[in-house]
């Protein structure tokens, strides 16, 4: 795997199957100059570039070309915490990126108050040197007790006005999304509040039955934090917040596609309830792409046992240690349409997180991220475009 910026000159990437937009085009190319997409078709109509890359021959017949892929939940990797300042941060996204992850959005576990307006405005100034970092994610400290997961309960808060205020404002209009269990008290009007910053709210780690969660979406909640996990199950009499965001055209379902939080079945139902809403998320913690072992996630510690992170103190588990190439070939395996699952990784997410117009998509435009596969969905080469 190698991972390469096309921000000069230009690129011509041809006899691939191009795969963007719920679509697979035949002996495809894209063109890229200065960093974007500047054009693309099918056949050999291209026009001479500065470089010239011929997918079937760097990663063999039926080699697919996709746009980059966009994290909007992660914590980690290459044994670093996200929550451990801007070179832990670096490190993790270096491993993520060379998987096809050309830009994310980097995830904060629960901590102090003082602590995460901290790393939210350290997250601020990384993205202006740091291209492919989208900004942050606070998924807690607004968060249901009853579901802390791998959340460090004695720090978890209700959602006060001014607290949530504070985390906004050392964001600088960077938080791209907060996860809020909208039960709690305050709940809704907290998730008013993140939705006019311009921030999505975030339905997760909660109690909230359907009409909880109906009307945490009317208030204006976008996403549902990894669907099925850290929150009530689907009941026949009972249907949850997953059966809720399905329901709602508005809502994007985060999925983990890693067979260990989901099941296989239950990833196609995610797919076959909400289609082109569901955004492939890696929830992935430091121990993505490394060594099972001990590492701490915020102020939880958490053993990794055959690639399945769990806290030590409550066997919940405790994210994963996905990247999401996986994810891709999980849902595949799943019985995603290529399409399908490729939108989930791209188009979906970016959308979620209000970044849809140039990211997520090969259209003539868009930033000049790609991810170029074998036919068995294994990376061969990424390109990282120019700053959004």
């Amino acid at each position: 795997m190698s991972v390469h910026t096309s921000t000069t000159g230009s690129l011509v990437i041809h006899s691939a199957r191009v795969v963007d937009g719920g679509e697979i085009v035949e002996n495809g190319w894209v063109r890229f100059e200065h960093g974007a997409v500047a054009s693309r078709g099918a056949g050999s109509d291209w026009a001479p570039a500065d470089e010239i890359v011929d997918a079937s021959a760097v990663a063999g017949a039926d080699a697919v070309l996709t746009p980059g892929f966009v994290d909007i939940h992660g914590h980690g990797g290459a044994g670093a915490a996200f929550d451990d300042g801007i070179e832990a941060i670096r490190t993790g996204r270096a491993l993520h990126r060379a998987h096809g992850t050309t830009r994310a959005v980097v995830s904060l576990v629960t901590a102090t108050l003082d602590e995460l307006a901290l790393s939210v405005a350290g997250i601020a100034d990384l993205m202006q040197t740091d291209a492919d970092i989208l900004g942050s994610h606070l998924e807690g400290p607004f968060l249901d007790p009853g579901h802390h997961g791998a959340h460090e309960p004695t720090l978890l808060r209700h959602p006060e006005a001014g607290d949530v205020e504070r985390l906004l404002e050392a964001g600088r209009g960077t938080i791209r999304q907060i996860t809020i269990a909208p039960e709690l008290p305050g709940g809704l009007d907290a998730i008013r509040q993140i939705v006019a910053a311009g921030t999505a709210a975030a339905v997760g780690h909660t109690d909230a039955d359907a009409a909880m969660a109906v009307a945490a979406f009317e208030a204006g909640a976008s996403i549902l934090t990894h669907a099925f996990n850290a929150m009530p199950g689907i009941h026949h009499r009972a249907p949850g917040p997953v059966l809720a965001a399905a329901a709602d055209h508005r809502v994007v379902l985060e999925a983990i596609a890693d067979n260990v939080h989901l099941d296989p079945h239950v990833i196609k139902l995610v797919f076959d309830s909400a289609p082109g809403r569901v955004a492939l998320i890696t929830d992935a913690m430091a121990a993505a792409g490394s060594a099972d072992g001990h590492y701490d996630l915020g102020a939880v510690s958490v053993t990794v046992e055959n690639g399945i992170a769990r806290a030590d103190d409550t066997g919940s588990i405790a994210g994963s240690t996905l990247t999401q190439d996986v994810a891709l070939l999980r849902a595949v395996q799943a019985g995603v349409t290529l399409p399908e699952a490729v939108r989930a990784l791209t188009e979906t997410p970016a959308r979620a997180i209000g970044r849809g117009e140039r990211l997520g998509s090969l259209r003539t435009g868009s930033v000049g991220d790609a991810v170029l596969l074998d036919a068995q969905l294994r990376v061969a080469r990424v390109w990282v475009g120019q700053r959004l």
